[in-house]
Protein backbone atom coordinates (compact mmCIF):
# COMPACT_ATOMS: atom_id res chain seq x y z
CA UNK A 1 0.00 0.00 0.00
CA UNK A 2 1.43 3.39 -1.03
CA UNK A 3 0.25 6.78 0.21
CA UNK A 4 -0.69 9.60 -2.19
CA UNK A 5 1.37 12.45 -0.71
CA UNK A 6 0.99 16.20 -1.24
CA UNK A 7 4.36 17.18 -2.78
CA UNK A 8 6.50 20.19 -1.94
CA UNK A 9 5.46 23.16 -4.11
CA UNK A 10 7.89 25.96 -3.27
CA UNK A 11 9.18 27.82 -0.25
CA UNK A 12 6.19 30.12 0.09
CA UNK A 13 3.48 27.43 -0.25
CA UNK A 14 2.72 25.19 2.72
CA UNK A 15 -0.80 23.99 1.97
CA UNK A 16 -3.43 23.72 -0.73
CA UNK A 17 -7.05 22.78 -1.37
CA UNK A 18 -8.20 19.70 -3.25
CA UNK A 19 -10.19 21.14 -6.14
CA UNK A 20 -11.00 17.91 -7.98
CA UNK A 21 -10.44 14.16 -7.71
CA UNK A 22 -9.92 12.65 -11.17
CA UNK A 23 -10.10 9.05 -9.92
CA UNK A 24 -12.35 7.18 -7.50
CA UNK A 25 -11.89 4.19 -5.21
CA UNK A 26 -11.44 1.02 -7.24
CA UNK A 27 -9.95 2.70 -10.32
CA UNK A 28 -6.85 1.09 -11.81
CA UNK A 29 -4.01 3.57 -12.39
CA UNK A 30 -0.57 3.45 -13.92
CA UNK A 31 2.51 5.42 -12.96
CA UNK A 32 2.13 9.00 -14.23
CA UNK A 33 -1.68 8.92 -14.41
CA UNK A 34 -3.39 12.06 -13.10
CA UNK A 35 -5.04 11.49 -9.70
CA UNK A 36 -6.24 14.90 -8.48
CA UNK A 37 -5.95 18.64 -8.94
CA UNK A 38 -4.67 20.79 -6.10
CA UNK A 39 -5.34 24.53 -5.85
CA UNK A 40 -2.72 26.65 -4.08
CA UNK A 41 -2.34 30.34 -3.40
CA UNK A 42 -0.58 30.95 -6.71
CA UNK A 43 -0.94 28.03 -9.12
CA UNK A 44 -3.00 24.89 -9.69
CA UNK A 45 -1.04 21.64 -9.55
CA UNK A 46 -1.73 18.14 -10.79
CA UNK A 47 -0.72 15.17 -8.62
CA UNK A 48 0.06 11.98 -10.51
CA UNK A 49 0.45 8.35 -9.47
CA UNK A 50 4.00 7.32 -8.56
CA UNK A 51 3.35 3.61 -9.14
CA UNK A 52 0.90 1.20 -10.79
CA UNK A 53 -1.99 -0.12 -8.73
CA UNK A 54 -5.59 0.39 -7.68
CA UNK A 55 -6.99 3.36 -5.78
CA UNK A 56 -7.72 1.77 -2.41
CA UNK A 57 -8.69 4.78 -0.30
CA UNK A 58 -9.51 8.46 -0.68
CA UNK A 59 -8.71 10.08 2.67
CA UNK A 60 -9.49 13.73 1.89
CA UNK A 61 -12.48 15.10 -0.01
CA UNK A 62 -12.77 17.87 -2.59
CA UNK A 63 -12.65 21.23 -0.82
CA UNK A 64 -10.48 19.92 2.05
CA UNK A 65 -7.31 21.85 2.93
CA UNK A 66 -4.18 19.69 2.96
CA UNK A 67 -0.58 20.38 3.97
CA UNK A 68 2.71 19.50 2.33
CA UNK A 69 3.61 15.87 3.05
CA UNK A 70 0.08 14.88 4.08
CA UNK A 71 -1.47 11.66 2.72
CA UNK A 72 -4.68 12.29 0.78
CA UNK A 73 -5.27 8.74 -0.45
CA UNK A 74 -3.74 5.30 -0.88
CA UNK A 75 -2.88 3.11 -3.86
CA UNK A 76 -2.67 -0.62 -3.32
CA UNK A 77 -2.14 -3.79 -5.33
CA UNK A 78 -5.03 -5.14 -7.39
CA UNK A 79 -5.96 -7.63 -4.68
CA UNK A 80 -6.19 -4.92 -2.03
CA UNK A 81 -8.83 -2.84 -3.76
CA UNK A 82 -11.78 -4.57 -2.06
CA UNK A 83 -10.35 -4.26 1.46
CA UNK A 84 -12.66 -1.43 2.62
CA UNK A 85 -15.76 -3.25 1.30
CA UNK A 86 -14.66 -6.51 2.92
CA UNK A 87 -14.37 -4.74 6.26
CA UNK A 88 -17.92 -3.45 5.91
CA UNK A 89 -19.23 -6.85 4.92
CA UNK A 90 -17.52 -8.51 7.88
CA UNK A 91 -19.00 -5.96 10.24
CA UNK A 92 -22.45 -6.56 8.75
CA UNK A 93 -22.12 -10.31 9.36
CA UNK A 94 -21.26 -9.84 13.05
CA UNK A 95 -23.77 -11.03 15.71
CA UNK A 96 -26.69 -8.66 15.98
CA UNK A 97 -27.57 -9.26 19.63
CA UNK A 98 -25.83 -6.04 20.65
CA UNK A 99 -28.29 -4.07 18.53
CA UNK A 100 -31.40 -5.35 20.37
CA UNK A 101 -33.04 -2.32 21.97
CA UNK A 102 -33.41 -2.26 25.74
CA UNK A 103 -36.93 -2.39 27.24
CA UNK A 104 -38.54 1.00 27.66
CA UNK A 105 -38.78 0.60 31.44
CA UNK A 106 -35.15 -0.37 31.90
CA UNK A 107 -33.16 1.93 34.16
CA UNK A 108 -30.68 4.35 32.66
CA UNK A 109 -27.28 2.84 31.88
CA UNK A 110 -24.16 4.10 33.61
CA UNK A 111 -22.08 6.54 31.55
CA UNK A 112 -19.31 3.99 30.99
CA UNK A 113 -21.76 1.40 29.63
CA UNK A 114 -23.39 4.00 27.32
CA UNK A 115 -19.97 4.92 25.98
CA UNK A 116 -19.24 1.26 25.32
CA UNK A 117 -22.46 0.90 23.34
CA UNK A 118 -21.55 3.94 21.19
CA UNK A 119 -18.15 2.38 20.54
CA UNK A 120 -19.71 -0.96 19.56
CA UNK A 121 -22.09 0.72 17.13
CA UNK A 122 -19.33 2.87 15.67
CA UNK A 123 -17.02 -0.10 15.11
CA UNK A 124 -19.23 -1.39 12.31
CA UNK A 125 -19.04 1.92 10.44
CA UNK A 126 -16.41 2.56 7.79
CA UNK A 127 -14.34 5.57 8.92
CA UNK A 128 -10.84 7.00 8.82
CA UNK A 129 -8.61 6.52 11.90
CA UNK A 130 -8.69 10.24 12.59
CA UNK A 131 -12.48 10.25 12.49
CA UNK A 132 -12.70 7.29 14.92
CA UNK A 133 -10.36 8.97 17.38
CA UNK A 134 -12.27 12.24 17.26
CA UNK A 135 -15.62 10.46 17.62
CA UNK A 136 -14.39 8.63 20.73
CA UNK A 137 -13.26 11.90 22.28
CA UNK A 138 -16.60 13.58 21.58
CA UNK A 139 -18.75 10.52 22.35
CA UNK A 140 -20.38 10.56 18.89
CA UNK A 141 -21.84 7.46 17.23
CA UNK A 142 -20.22 7.21 13.79
CA UNK A 143 -23.13 5.17 12.40
CA UNK A 144 -25.43 8.22 12.72
CA UNK A 145 -23.26 10.63 10.75
CA UNK A 146 -23.88 11.60 7.11
CA UNK A 147 -20.82 11.77 4.81
CA UNK A 148 -19.98 12.96 1.30
CA UNK A 149 -17.48 10.15 0.71
CA UNK A 150 -18.35 8.12 -2.43
CA UNK A 151 -18.07 4.79 -0.54
CA UNK A 152 -19.68 6.03 2.67
CA UNK A 153 -16.51 6.48 4.73
CA UNK A 154 -16.80 8.95 7.62
CA UNK A 155 -14.04 11.60 7.76
CA UNK A 156 -12.88 13.79 10.63
CA UNK A 157 -14.57 16.79 8.99
CA UNK A 158 -17.93 14.96 9.27
CA UNK A 159 -17.33 14.41 13.00
CA UNK A 160 -16.40 18.07 13.50
CA UNK A 161 -19.57 19.19 11.71
CA UNK A 162 -21.71 16.88 13.83
CA UNK A 163 -20.07 18.10 17.03
CA UNK A 164 -20.69 21.73 16.09
CA UNK A 165 -24.33 20.99 15.28
CA UNK A 166 -24.78 19.26 18.62
CA UNK A 167 -23.22 22.19 20.47
CA UNK A 168 -25.50 24.64 18.71
CA UNK A 169 -28.55 22.53 19.54
CA UNK A 170 -27.59 22.33 23.20
CA UNK A 171 -26.77 26.02 23.56
CA UNK A 172 -29.32 28.13 25.44
CA UNK A 173 -31.59 30.31 23.35
CA UNK A 174 -30.10 33.80 22.95
CA UNK A 175 -31.81 36.66 24.66
CA UNK A 176 -33.84 39.01 22.54
CA UNK A 177 -31.73 41.88 21.25
CA UNK A 178 -32.75 45.45 22.03
CA UNK A 179 -34.93 47.07 19.38
CA UNK A 180 -32.13 49.36 18.16
CA UNK A 181 -29.71 46.44 17.59
CA UNK A 182 -32.40 44.64 15.65
CA UNK A 183 -32.75 47.65 13.37
CA UNK A 184 -28.97 48.03 12.85
CA UNK A 185 -28.37 44.36 12.05
CA UNK A 186 -28.80 43.63 8.31
CA UNK A 187 -31.34 40.99 7.48
CA UNK A 188 -31.62 38.60 4.55
CA UNK A 189 -34.91 38.19 2.73
CA UNK A 190 -35.26 34.43 2.25
CA UNK A 191 -37.86 35.02 -0.46
CA UNK A 192 -35.28 36.59 -2.80
CA UNK A 193 -32.91 34.46 -4.91
CA UNK A 194 -29.36 34.27 -3.60
CA UNK A 195 -26.29 32.17 -4.22
CA UNK A 196 -23.59 31.49 -1.66
CA UNK A 197 -20.27 30.61 -3.27
CA UNK A 198 -17.07 29.75 -1.47
CA UNK A 199 -14.07 31.90 -2.42
CA UNK A 200 -11.30 30.01 -4.16
CA UNK A 201 -7.92 29.80 -2.48
CA UNK A 202 -6.43 32.09 -5.13
CA UNK A 203 -9.18 34.67 -4.66
CA UNK A 204 -8.65 34.57 -0.87
CA UNK A 205 -4.92 35.10 -1.37
CA UNK A 206 -5.47 37.98 -3.79
CA UNK A 207 -7.82 39.64 -1.30
CA UNK A 208 -5.35 39.19 1.54
CA UNK A 209 -2.38 40.55 -0.42
CA UNK A 210 -4.26 43.58 -1.71
CA UNK A 211 -5.41 44.53 1.78
CA UNK A 212 -1.88 44.02 3.13
CA UNK A 213 -0.47 46.25 0.38
CA UNK A 214 -2.85 49.06 1.31
CA UNK A 215 -2.19 48.67 5.03
CA UNK A 216 1.61 48.41 4.92
CA UNK A 217 2.62 50.77 2.11
CA UNK A 218 2.29 54.56 1.93
CA UNK A 219 0.66 54.24 -1.48
CA UNK A 220 0.02 57.20 -3.76
CA UNK A 221 -0.89 57.43 -7.46
CA UNK A 222 0.15 60.01 -10.03
CA UNK A 223 -1.26 60.36 -13.56
CA UNK A 224 -0.25 61.54 -16.99
CA UNK A 225 -1.43 61.04 -20.57
CA UNK A 226 0.32 59.74 -23.66
CA UNK A 227 -0.27 60.68 -27.28
CA UNK A 228 -0.25 57.26 -29.00
CA UNK A 229 -0.08 58.67 -32.54
CA UNK A 230 3.55 57.70 -33.21
CA UNK A 231 3.16 54.15 -31.88
CA UNK A 232 -0.03 53.58 -33.86
CA UNK A 233 1.69 54.77 -37.04
CA UNK A 234 4.64 52.43 -36.46
CA UNK A 235 2.32 49.49 -35.85
CA UNK A 236 0.35 50.32 -38.99
CA UNK A 237 3.50 50.46 -41.14
CA UNK A 238 5.36 47.54 -39.61
CA UNK A 239 2.73 45.06 -38.39
CA UNK A 240 2.66 42.91 -41.56
CA UNK A 241 6.43 42.66 -42.00
CA UNK A 242 6.90 42.17 -38.25
CA UNK A 243 4.37 39.32 -38.23
CA UNK A 244 5.94 37.72 -41.29
CA UNK A 245 9.45 37.89 -39.88
CA UNK A 246 8.83 36.97 -36.23
CA UNK A 247 5.54 35.03 -36.42
CA UNK A 248 4.07 37.17 -33.65
CA UNK A 249 1.97 40.34 -33.64
CA UNK A 250 3.37 43.73 -32.73
CA UNK A 251 1.29 44.86 -29.77
CA UNK A 252 1.47 47.69 -27.27
CA UNK A 253 3.04 45.74 -24.39
CA UNK A 254 6.50 45.60 -25.99
CA UNK A 255 6.56 49.41 -26.31
CA UNK A 256 5.44 49.91 -22.70
CA UNK A 257 7.83 47.26 -21.36
CA UNK A 258 10.76 48.95 -23.12
CA UNK A 259 9.65 52.35 -21.82
CA UNK A 260 9.33 51.03 -18.25
CA UNK A 261 12.83 49.53 -18.37
CA UNK A 262 14.27 52.81 -19.64
CA UNK A 263 12.50 54.77 -16.89
CA UNK A 264 13.63 52.30 -14.20
CA UNK A 265 17.24 52.77 -15.29
CA UNK A 266 16.81 56.53 -14.92
CA UNK A 267 14.98 56.26 -11.55
CA UNK A 268 16.27 53.08 -9.84
CA UNK A 269 14.29 53.51 -6.60
CA UNK A 270 11.18 52.43 -8.53
CA UNK A 271 12.97 49.10 -9.08
CA UNK A 272 13.56 48.48 -5.39
CA UNK A 273 11.91 47.01 -2.30
CA UNK A 274 11.97 47.65 1.44
CA UNK A 275 13.49 44.99 3.71
CA UNK A 276 13.25 46.04 7.34
CA UNK A 277 15.21 49.27 7.55
CA UNK A 278 17.09 48.63 4.30
CA UNK A 279 16.34 49.49 0.68
CA UNK A 280 17.25 46.78 -1.83
CA UNK A 281 17.77 48.30 -5.28
CA UNK A 282 17.51 45.67 -8.03
CA UNK A 283 20.08 45.83 -10.82
CA UNK A 284 17.99 43.58 -13.05
CA UNK A 285 14.62 44.12 -14.70
CA UNK A 286 12.10 41.30 -14.21
CA UNK A 287 8.81 42.91 -15.21
CA UNK A 288 5.53 41.44 -13.99
CA UNK A 289 2.66 41.50 -16.51
CA UNK A 290 -0.77 41.31 -14.88
CA UNK A 291 -3.07 38.80 -16.63
CA UNK A 292 -6.76 38.25 -15.92
CA UNK A 293 -7.51 34.52 -15.60
CA UNK A 294 -10.64 32.61 -14.66
CA UNK A 295 -9.57 32.08 -11.05
CA UNK A 296 -8.38 35.67 -10.60
CA UNK A 297 -5.55 38.02 -11.47
CA UNK A 298 -2.06 36.54 -11.77
CA UNK A 299 1.24 38.29 -12.52
CA UNK A 300 3.70 36.13 -14.47
CA UNK A 301 7.18 37.62 -14.74
CA UNK A 302 9.05 38.60 -17.90
CA UNK A 303 12.67 37.80 -16.99
CA UNK A 304 15.52 40.15 -17.96
CA UNK A 305 13.23 42.36 -20.02
CA UNK A 306 16.10 44.75 -20.73
CA UNK A 307 17.83 42.03 -22.77
CA UNK A 308 14.80 41.16 -24.92
CA UNK A 309 13.82 42.59 -28.29
CA UNK A 310 10.30 43.60 -29.26
CA UNK A 311 9.50 40.20 -30.80
CA UNK A 312 10.84 38.28 -27.80
CA UNK A 313 8.78 40.42 -25.43
CA UNK A 314 5.57 39.94 -27.43
CA UNK A 315 6.15 36.19 -27.81
CA UNK A 316 6.98 35.59 -24.14
CA UNK A 317 4.04 37.65 -22.88
CA UNK A 318 1.71 35.72 -25.19
CA UNK A 319 3.03 32.39 -23.86
CA UNK A 320 2.73 33.45 -20.22
CA UNK A 321 -0.80 34.80 -20.74
CA UNK A 322 -1.87 31.54 -22.39
CA UNK A 323 -0.47 29.47 -19.53
CA UNK A 324 -2.18 31.76 -17.01
CA UNK A 325 -5.59 31.24 -18.62
CA UNK A 326 -5.03 27.47 -18.81
CA UNK A 327 -3.84 27.25 -15.18
CA UNK A 328 -0.51 25.76 -16.27
CA UNK A 329 1.83 28.44 -14.91
CA UNK A 330 4.72 27.16 -12.83
CA UNK A 331 5.52 28.72 -9.48
CA UNK A 332 8.90 29.94 -10.74
CA UNK A 333 7.10 31.99 -13.42
CA UNK A 334 5.26 34.01 -10.75
CA UNK A 335 8.07 34.82 -8.34
CA UNK A 336 10.64 37.58 -8.14
CA UNK A 337 9.25 40.44 -10.22
CA UNK A 338 10.75 43.90 -9.65
CA UNK A 339 8.03 46.10 -11.19
CA UNK A 340 4.54 45.42 -12.60
CA UNK A 341 2.51 46.61 -15.60
CA UNK A 342 -1.26 46.18 -15.66
CA UNK A 343 -3.54 46.99 -18.59
CA UNK A 344 -7.13 47.78 -17.65
CA UNK A 345 -7.63 49.29 -21.09
CA UNK A 346 -8.35 45.88 -22.62
CA UNK A 347 -11.59 45.90 -20.61
CA UNK A 348 -12.42 49.52 -21.46
CA UNK A 349 -11.06 51.23 -18.35
CA UNK A 350 -10.38 54.92 -18.98
CA UNK A 351 -8.67 55.65 -15.64
CA UNK A 352 -7.81 53.68 -12.48
CA UNK A 353 -5.48 53.60 -9.48
CA UNK A 354 -3.63 50.24 -9.51
CA UNK A 355 -2.65 48.63 -6.20
CA UNK A 356 0.99 47.72 -5.54
CA UNK A 357 2.14 44.16 -6.01
CA UNK A 358 4.07 43.87 -2.73
CA UNK A 359 6.96 43.91 -2.02
CA UNK A 360 7.40 45.95 -5.20
CA UNK A 361 7.21 49.72 -4.81
CA UNK A 362 5.84 50.65 -8.23
CA UNK A 363 3.13 49.57 -10.69
CA UNK A 364 2.17 51.17 -14.01
CA UNK A 365 -1.46 51.18 -15.14
CA UNK A 366 -2.33 51.35 -18.84
CA UNK A 367 -5.79 52.36 -20.03
CA UNK A 368 -8.05 52.62 -23.04
CA UNK A 369 -6.88 54.57 -26.10
CA UNK A 370 -9.50 57.19 -26.90
CA UNK A 371 -9.69 60.02 -29.42
CA UNK A 372 -9.71 63.39 -27.64
CA UNK A 373 -9.33 66.98 -28.89
CA UNK A 374 -5.79 68.13 -28.08
CA UNK A 375 -4.39 71.63 -28.40
CA UNK A 376 -1.43 71.45 -30.79
CA UNK A 377 -0.60 75.12 -30.30
CA UNK A 378 -2.42 78.35 -29.46
CA UNK A 379 -4.41 78.22 -32.68
CA UNK A 380 -4.78 74.54 -33.66
CA UNK A 381 -6.77 71.62 -32.22
CA UNK A 382 -6.56 68.01 -33.38
CA UNK A 383 -8.20 64.77 -32.44
CA UNK A 384 -5.44 62.51 -31.10
CA UNK A 385 -5.45 58.90 -29.79
CA UNK A 386 -4.72 59.49 -26.11
CA UNK A 387 -4.13 57.13 -23.21
CA UNK A 388 -4.13 57.96 -19.52
CA UNK A 389 -1.33 56.22 -17.62
CA UNK A 390 -1.12 55.88 -13.83
CA UNK A 391 1.81 55.14 -11.53
CA UNK A 392 1.09 53.88 -8.02
CA UNK A 393 4.18 54.00 -5.81
CA UNK A 394 5.32 53.51 -2.23
CA UNK A 395 5.93 56.97 -0.80
CA UNK A 396 8.14 55.51 1.94
CA UNK A 397 11.11 55.41 -0.45
CA UNK A 398 9.85 57.15 -3.60
CA UNK A 399 9.27 60.90 -3.41
CA UNK A 400 6.49 62.56 -5.38
CA UNK A 401 8.91 64.48 -7.61
CA UNK A 402 10.71 61.27 -8.56
CA UNK A 403 7.43 59.47 -9.29
CA UNK A 404 6.20 62.30 -11.52
CA UNK A 405 9.49 62.42 -13.42
CA UNK A 406 9.39 58.64 -13.87
CA UNK A 407 5.97 58.89 -15.48
CA UNK A 408 7.03 61.83 -17.65
CA UNK A 409 10.03 59.78 -18.82
CA UNK A 410 7.70 56.98 -19.91
CA UNK A 411 5.46 59.49 -21.71
CA UNK A 412 8.42 61.01 -23.61
CA UNK A 413 9.73 57.64 -24.77
CA UNK A 414 6.32 56.42 -25.91
CA UNK A 415 5.65 59.61 -27.86
CA UNK A 416 9.09 59.33 -29.49
CA UNK A 417 9.44 55.55 -29.93
CA UNK A 418 12.94 55.78 -31.43
CA UNK A 419 14.27 56.53 -27.94
CA UNK A 420 13.07 53.09 -26.82
CA UNK A 421 15.90 51.54 -28.81
CA UNK A 422 18.42 53.84 -27.10
CA UNK A 423 17.18 53.97 -23.50
CA UNK A 424 14.96 50.91 -23.16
Amino acid sequence: MHDIIVPAMGESITEGTISKWIVKVGDTVQQGDLLLELETDKVNLEISAEQDGVVAEILMNEGDTVKIGEAVGRIGEAGQAAAPKAETAQAAAAPQKENIPAPAAAPAQPAAQASANVSDSSSSTLATPAARKLAREKGIDLSTLPTRDPIGRVHSSDVVSAGAAASNAAAPAPQAAPPKAAVDKPTTNSNKPEERKRMSRRRLTIAKRLVEAQQTAAMLTTFNEVDMTAILEIRKRRKDSFKEKHDVGLGFMSFFTKAVVGALKAFPLLNAEINGEDIIIKKYYDIGIAVSAKEGLVVPVLREADRLGFAEIERTIGQLAGKARNNTLELSELQGGTFTITNGGVFGSLLSTPILNAPQVGILGMHKIQLRPIAIDAERMENRPMMYIALSYDHRIVDGAEAVQFLVKIKEMLEDPETLLLEG
